[in-house]
């Protein structure tokens, strides 16, 4: 990086060239890079470009960049990701979030309305779910609205998870990861967004931690061939979250399996898909839901992304 003219303008355009050859989008990593070292908004940085950069901060965004170059991932470096209009935190014990998954976010909001339009899903409340002084309310009109309860299955930095209990005030979320690491930074995610209360974080395999079915249940699974992925998400992003198996659909088959009695009556799924595994996984859920309708969604790429599974009176 030269450092003979220490602007704001140079650095960057010195940055991006080194950064050229690791990644899709050298400027905008300089540029996120440069506020996180600064300490600014991208937006100053992009407004200051005559600005100049003191050398304790020229070190700062030497090192970021140096890191970036090796294919470190942005998200890892300045520690947090925007995700669905919210930021979250993020560290390398989860996944990086991808805007691609935002298409899951949509298409479980898109459900969840059609499922509180519905006025004929109205069932008893659970034991202790109803505060005391309704009790008597309730004995009286023995029916009353339910909760709508959803599980987000590998919920890595909780993005899924919190961005749904942001937008669903009334809902419950169970958030099941089968990382404590994974979990604890969902849990700050979930504080920070002011869904605590909400989203009750469970540890263990899939859905073997679920301790009731639920309506509806998301889950961007690991669905990636470990030898067919970037270089620097293989190196940096965790296993556990990426790998899916020599042909991708491992998780996909016992996720799947125990679908079915994780749901109930008239529930829904949505699972994140690979853009070349529509096909293979729409035979699976339909092999576990054979009533069910299925759909397969892209995203803004033209790529399929989303398999949702609709079963009866949804």
């Amino acid at each position: 990086m030269n450092t003979t003219d220490t602007t704001i303008a140079q650095v960057l355009a010195d940055a991006t060239a080194q950064l050229r050859d690791a990644s899709e989008t050298p400027r905008l990593d300089a540029e996120l890079l440069l506020a996180h070292a600064l300490g600014w908004g991208r937006a100053r940085v992009l407004a200051e470009r005559a600005a100049r950069l003191t050398p304790a901060q020229q070190r700062a965004f030497r090192a970021l960049v140096a890191r970036r170059a090796a294919r470190e991932p942005v998200a890892y470096l300045t520690g947090h990701r925007e995700f669905f209009g919210l930021e979250f935190i993020v560290t390398p014990e989860v996944l990086v979030p991808r805007p691609e998954t935002e298409l899951l976010v949509e298409r479980a909001l898109a459900l969840a309305g059609r499922w509180t339009k519905d006025k004929g899903r109205r069932l008893p409340f659970p034991h202790g779910a109803v505060p005391p002084a309704q009790t008597a309310d309730i004995r009286r009109s023995s029916l009353a609205v339910r909760r709508l309860t959803i599980v987000d299955v590998g919920t890595g930095s909780g993005c899924i998870a919190v961005a749904l209990a942001a937008h669903l005030p009334d809902a419950a979320v169970y958030a099941v990861d089968i990382a404590p690491a994974a979990l604890a930074v969902a849990a700050r995610n979930a504080a920070r967004h002011g869904v605590a209360e909400r989203v009750r974080l469970l540890q263990g395999d899939l859905l073997a931690p679920l301790p009731e079915p639920v309506d509806l249940l998301v889950s961007n699974p690991p669905y990636t061939v470990l030898s067919e992925i970037a270089e620097g998400v293989r190196r940096y992003e965790p296993r556990p979250a990426l790998d899916g198996g020599p042909d991708g659909l491992a998780v996909y088959r016992r996720l799947l399996a125990a679908a079915p009695a994780a749901l109930r009556p008239g529930g829904a799924a949505l699972l994140e898909i690979g853009a070349t595994q529509a096909a293979a996984v729409v035979t699976l859920a339909r092999a576990a839901f054979p009533q069910a309708a299925v759909q397969v969604y892209k995203d803004l790429a033209g790529l399929d992304r989303v398999v949702e599974i609709v079963t009866q009176y949804m």
